[in-house]
Order: structure tokens, then C-alpha cells, then sequence
């Protein structure tokens, strides 16, 4: 923690304290010269004598109002144009409190015409040019420190061997990325200029001289004219259309790009911008649009509460955890059946993230008599379950498996939560419980059954079920398989060349699915909206370019053919459903019949009986009936 002392009364970095006593100068230097030049013929007596009572006060009077306006939270070097907004405001309060304190604290007086002796404040030629020099010397000083600490790219020196790097995205992003290589001459690095698409900003010289040289739509041209030995996206907000614009353009004339990291990186990383540069992938150039959700508004409900989530070690629970951490729960029960998995997200929050008020629990969702136990020690008031099996293969061979940990354990846990009077339940589903062809998908469509019927038995709990596709980046998933298989040298594998999927990254799933957890009143499913679906057969052709190779000549593509019961097209919403909108941007809501609660509590009974005795042919028969049972709801609502 940094050290403070006390100046003026007024809490102040010790780092500031020179600051404060250059302002102090300069203020009492504004203070005299506006006497001096109102009174160019000499300062009257009376006059004279307000300046030496009133110096001192007037400088020390200044220097507190700057500091209670944070002048004194930013280095003078790192000042920007907001900084110098709240110089002026900071310099015009001060200005109008030293015209109050005179007139009040130390009255003038002179004698009239008349011989009558009345007392009056400072000129006001005096005030007003105190104003305008002290808004010149304090904003003066800052932006002559900034420029002389910030050394020109014309007077930059790079080592020998440096790279010509073109910056895209003159924003703050790309502003910080060329401080750094000014700063810097070890990275590497010399810039040449920067792309944005802004056309206020086209021919602009920015800082240090650099020009914007136009915008990505003409980056065949600028890369042409400039011949830069890289690019560097410096955008982390960009959408993957703009990424993979910049990137075909770069990938035709062998120009690598490197990119900074997404807000979500950047959020969890150092301070360091360009250490944490790093190579494009995929999830960068899948052409969704990024997700822009303040977390700390849509998941102030969770502030202050118990939160569990179950399978907290896996992709999605661990980053439900690193985002609830945020929003400062009172206690955080993490969940999960893998201990190594559970130690390593328990570790990063405590020791990474600083989030100590967690409770790391070893326990198996599918045993009702532990759940028990779990919940009366904790009483969580906000639950996300998040524990499931996931892959398709593994779940076709082992059915028996599947229904128990995805079905029957959400069961036990929905159950158990409105027992113990939780305030929410949010399930983690998946588009592949939309008319489910795989033991996989039917066993998470039986889950959102489960919570359907949870709701109407404890009604006091707000039951929910957010429901999205693929994410990128969790274990096992189709990019990772084709990153190892690139690496590998090939080939990729395929299993149809017309197969599609919805794509989404995994913070913006979670942020997605705590916003649905605020939203939800009772029963509702809610469905993310996944963008454009992503053809496979892309999908792998862009990540062997993205690997600097090109498909077919450096990695062979391979057709395999599909699994049993894997479907061409993912879908969000059964054909009973209907698509309604919500509050929440890129959050839609299934409009679908009730279930008739006696129903699936007789069909869980069912499913129960077989997983018990083990009968995965009986099973598997009975997930197949249940399937299609449902494509006619109206015969089970509730009544």
C-alpha cells in the first residue's frame, strides 16, 4: 500500500508532494504578476499591501483546491485532455473562492469624492488576470513535462535492426502501444504510422508526430506505400470483422499481426500493454461483435451475497468465479467433483486475484446426502450450476454416465436449492438440448425440465436456465482439437464440410449469463444471442492461415464423416418456442407451454429406475422416446 502524509490537511501522495509545491509557486507567481501588470505604473500601497497579506493564503489556498479536485492522482507525464478539462475547472473554482476570500478577509479601503471611506475586494482586472495566468502556468507546466518525458518519434532513436510497425486504431489503445515503443527502444521496434477509421482522424498528426495514414478499408494501400515488417492491432474493443480484414490484407504480403489483448484480458492481465501483445487467434477474427456489459450494475445482485457455483473448476465455472469475485460477494462456494481442478481456480483467486472469501468444496453434485450437507453449512443465496459433461463422444458411450451427472445431479441440486431457500437457481444449458439427437443433448434437455418443474414446487426461489452454444477456448473444444492437430502437422479433421456451429468466447458467455441471472422472475429460459453460426470448414481453413500455413499445401484437411446423432446445423430454440426479446442486449427469451410438473417428476422417476440398474440400451430408449416427447408440449401442460 502506498505510503501517504498529510499536506494542508488533505490526504497527497508523497510522489505528488513536488507537484504540490510547484503549483504552489507558480499560483503565488500568478497571484504577483497579476498586480504588476494591472498596475503598470507601480502597485498602490493599499494594493501592495493586500499582495504580501494575501500571497501565502492564496497559494495554499489553491494548491487544496487542486488537490480535492485529484489533480494530484496522475503523474504530470501521463497527462491527457481530460486531465487538462479538470485543470480548468480546478483553476476557475479557485479563481472565484480567492475573489470571495478577499472581499471578505482582507476589504480595501478607499475614500471617495465625497471623503466617505467604503471597503472594496481585489480589482477585478486583478482577478481575472490571476485566472488566465494561473490556468497558464499550471497547464503549461504539465504539457511541457509531458512533452519533454515524452520524447518525439521524430527524435526517437531505435536500436539497430528495428521493426517498422504500423499501428491500427489511433485510439487510447494505440496511443498506449506507441508510448511504450517511445519509451522503450528495447522492444524493437519503429513506427511508421498508424490506420483508424475514424475520418475525423485521416491525415492528423497524433502524438509525437506520428499520421493517421487513412482507415482499414485502405490498408492494401498503406501497406503497399509503407512496407511495414508488422502490424500491431491496437484495438482491444475491435469486432472480428475489422480484425479479419486487417489480417487478409496483412496475410496476402506475408506481414504478421500481432494484436492487443481483448478488454477481458486486459482487465485480468498486468499493466505492461506490450508484453501483453501477442499473436492473432480464431475467437479474434470469428466476426462477432464484442459484448459490452457493465459487470458491476448487472451483477450488483450479487454483492454482499453467498454465491456458489458448481463445477467451479471448469471452463465456464472458473470464469463464472473470476467474474462474481469482481462484484464482491460475501462468500464465494466453489464446488466441484476434480480436485485438481478445484485447487487451481481456489488458488488464482486467492493468490492471483486476491479474493479470499472463498469456501472450496470437494463434492460430487450427484450425491443428494453431500448437496445436503453443502447447503445447510453455507445456505447460498444465489447458485449457478455449471457442472456437466460435455463431450458428445464420450456421453454416446457412456449413457448411463451422462443422464446421471447431467440430469438427475441438476435435479437433486434445483431441488435441494429451493429447499434450503435459495433466491436464484441459473442453469448452464446448451443449444444442443434443442431437439436433441444424442444421449449428450438429452440429458441437458432433461435438466432444463428438472428446473422448469424445481420452480413450480418452490416457488419463493427464481429458477432459471440460460441456454447458448459452443464456447471457444474450453477443454476439448473443436479449436482446440485443430490447434493440437495443426501443430501436429496434420491434417486437420473434419467431419463434414457442411457442418456450421454458433460460436461465442467464454467471459462473454459468463458476463451474458450473470446479466440473465438478474433478469429472471421465475421458470424462464433465456437463450444468448450467438451472432452469425461459423462454418467448421472455415474455421479450420482460417486457423492454419492464422499458423502462417496455408490449407491443403502445408496442412491437409481430411472429411472423417459424422458421429453418431451429430446434426449439420446447431439450432437456439426448439420448434415450440418462440423467440421474445428482453431488457438485456444480445439475452432472448424461449416463450414455450409449461410442463406439467407430476409429469416430469414421473419421467425422472423412470430415468432414475434405469440409471440405478445401470440399463444403458433402456435408457438410451427412453432418452430417444423423451426426445421427441416434447415436440408436442401441449399434451403436458400443467393444467
Amino acid at each position: 500500500m502506498r505510503r501517504r502524509i498529510r499536506s494542508v490537511g488533505l490526504p497527497v501522495h508523497r510522489h505528488s508532494l513536488p507537484q504540490l509545491v510547484v503549483d504552489g509557486l507558480l499560483v503565488a507567481l500568478a497571484w504577483w504578476l497579476a498586480f504588476v501588470l494591472r498596475f503598470d505604473r507601480g502597485i498602490p500601497p493599499r494594493y501592495q499591501d493586500l499582495l504580501e497579506a494575501t500571497l501565502v493564503p492564496v497559494a495554499l489556498g489553491a494548491v487544496a483546491v487542486f488537490a480535492l479536485s485529484g489533480m494530484y492522482q496522475k503523474w504530470w507525464r501521463y497527462f491527457g485532455r481530460r486531465d487538462y478539462e479538470s485543470v480548468l475547472r480546478a483553476v476557475v473554482l479557485v479563481t472565484i473562492a480567492i475573489a470571495a476570500y478577499v472581499a471578505i478577509a482582507h476589504p480595501v479601503k478607499i475614500v471617495t469624492r465625497t471623503g466617505a471611506e467604503i471597503a472594496v475586494s481585489a480589482p477585478a482586472g486583478v482577478i481575472v488576470l490571476f485566472g488566465l495566468l494561473a490556468l497558464a502556468f499550471t497547464a503549461g507546466v504539465r504539457l511541457l513535462v509531458s512533452e519533454v518525458l515524452e520524447r518525439p518519434v521524430r527524435g526517437f532513436s531505435p536500436n539497430r535492426g528495428a521493426r517498422d510497425v504500423l499501428i491500427v486504431g489511433a485510439g487510447d489503445g494505440g496511443r498506449l502501444v506507441l508510448r511504450e515503443i517511445v519509451r522503450n527502444p528495447d522492444l524493437g521496434y519503429r513506427p511508421v504510422g498508424f490506420a483508424d477509421d475514424d475520418p475525423r482522424k485521416r491525415g492528423l498528426r497524433l502524438d509525437h508526430g506520428l499520421r493517421v495514414l487513412g482507415g482499414t478499408e485502405e490498408l492494401a494501400r498503406i501497406l503497399d506505400e509503407v512496407e511495414p515488417d508488422e502490424v500491431i492491432i491496437a484495438i482491444p474493443s475491435a469486432p472480428g470483422t475489422l480484425r479479419a480484414r486487417v489480417v487478409t490484407a496483412c496475410r496476402s504480403r506475408g506481414i504478421p499481426v500481432r494484436t492487443l489483448p481483448t478488454v477481458f484480458e486486459l482487465l485480468a492481465g498486468g499493466a505492461n500493454v506490450m508484453r501483453q501483445l501477442r499473436e492473432l487467434r480464431v475467437e479474434d477474427v470469428l466476426g462477432r461483435e464484442p459484448v459490452r456489459v457493465e459487470l458491476e450494475r448487472v451483477g450488483a445482485y450479487l454483492t454482499g451475497q453467498v454465491v456458489m457455483v458448481t463445477g467451479a473448476g471448469g471452463s465456464i465455472g472458473a470464469e463464472l468465479c473470476r467474474q462474481i469475485a469482481r462484484v464482491a460477494p460475501r462468500k464465494l462456494v466453489l464446488l466441484d467433483h476434480a480436485e485438481d481442478n478445484l485447487f487451481e481456480i481456489t488458488r488464482e483467486l486467492e493468490e492471483v486475484r486476491h479474493f479470499r472469501s472463498t469456501a472450496a468444496v470437494l463434492a460430487d453434485c450427484k450425491e443428494e446426502e453431500r448437496m445436503r450437507e453443502v447447503f445447510a453449512e453455507h445456505r447460498p443465496a444465489i447458485v449457478f450450476h455449471a457442472a456437466a459433461y460435455k463431450h458428445v463422444g464420450l456421453m454416446e458411450a457412456n449413457p448411463v454416465e451422462a443422464v446421471r451427472n447431467n440430469a438427475l445431479a441438476t435435479r437433486i441440486v434445483a431441488r435441494i436449492a429451493g429447499e434450503y431457500g435459495a433466491q436464484r437457481f441459473v442453469l448452464v444449458s446448451t443449444d444442443k438440448a434443442v431437439t436433441p439427437k444424442t444421449v449428450m443433448g438429452a440429458s441437458k434437455a432433461l435438466a432444463e425440465w428438472a428446473v422448469e418443474a424445481a420452480g413450480a414446487h418452490h416457488p419463493a426461489t427464481r429458477y432459471a436456465t440460460v441456454r447458448f452454444g459452443n464456447v471457444l477456448g474450453s477443454s476439448g473444444s473443436v479449436v482446440q482439437i485443430f490447434r493440437a492437430q495443426i501443430a501436429a502437422g496434420g491434417p486437420v479433421t473434419v467431419t463434414d464440410e457442411r457442418m456450421t456451429r454458433y460460436f461465442m468466447t467464454i467471459p462473454e458467455a459468463v458476463q451474458l449469463i450473470i446479466r440473465a441471472g438478474s433478469l429472471g422472475e421465475g421458470g424462464e429460459v433465456f437463450v444468448l444471442e450467438m451472432g452469425e453460426p461459423v462454418e467448421i470448414m472455415e474455421l479450420a481453413r482460417d486457423m492454419i492461415r492464422l499458423s502462417g500455413l496455408e490449407p491443403d499445401r502445408d496442412i491437409a484437411i481430411e472429411i472423417v464423416g459424422r458421429r453418431p446423432g451429430e446434426k449439420l446445423h446447431e439450432d437456439l430454440f426448439n420448434p415450440y418456442e418462440r423467440p421474445q426479446s428482453t431488457p438485456a442486449e444480445k439475452i432472448l427469451a424461449a416463450e414455450r407451454p409449461p410442463l406439467d410438473p407430476a409429469w416430469v417428476e414421473d419421467t425422472f422417476d423412470q430415468v432414475n429406475v434405469l440409471a440405478l440398474e445401470g440399463d444403458a440400451a433402456g435408457l438410451a430408449a427412453k432418452v430417444a422416446e423423451l426426445s421427441t416427447a416434447r415436440t408436442a408440449p401441449a399434451l403436458r401442460v400443467s393444467s
